[in-house]
């Protein structure tokens, strides 16, 4: 009975990836400018899995079907470097990236970590959350409409009715 459960749980994904996979994408291919200037800056060298996930990441983005991918690995594995990495795929294009997370804490954790990073090679990152009100919130919503801002952290609040992107090309959950 488990096995048969599981199976029909395996084969029920499978069809949904599937039709996910034929649904047509967007092809989102950089220079890899970006991505050049952050290596050049961190103070460590990235490791063989981080450039494994980075370069099969890549690969998918410039493919024109939709990309659905999972990233798995231990806290402190480097995974929020990886998404950076992704993520400054799409600026280098001139396209924006979200990055949600599902709590206040983490949302500014990842801001924390990201933030300082790209800093250091020009790339604007903005952090959204639902403490963000009145002028506050419209210069950051703003600041997604013009496209000024490229890449935006935050909660479910940047996907809310008065957020409006110029280019959203990549979101990581």
């Amino acid at each position: 009975l488990a096995y048969d459960e599981l199976l029909a749980n395996q084969l029920a994904l499978f069809i949904v990836r599937g039709r996910q996979r034929s649904r047509r994408g967007r092809v989102i291919s950089g220079d890899g400018s970006l991505r050049e200037r952050l290596n050049a800056v961190l103070p460590f060298a990235l490791t063989a899995s981080q450039r494994t996930a980075i370069s099969e990441i890549t690969a998918d983005m410039g493919d024109p079907s939709r990309m659905l991918r999972l990233l798995q690995g231990d806290v402190g594995s480097g995974k929020t470097l990886v998404a950076l990495m992704s993520m400054l795929v799409a600026a280098e294009q001139g396209s924006q990236s979200a990055l949600m997370a599902p709590t206040e804490i983490l949302a500014r954790q990842h801001f924390a970590t990201i933030e300082p990073l790209a800093q250091k090679i020009g790339v604007e990152v903005t952090l959204i959350t639902g403490r963000d009100k009145g002028k506050r919130r419209e210069a950051l919503v703003d600041g997604l409409k013009s496209g000024e801002t490229k890449i935006v952290i935050g909660t479910h609040a940047i996907f809310q009715d008065d957020v409006a992107f110029k280019d959203l090309a990549l979101v990581v959950v």
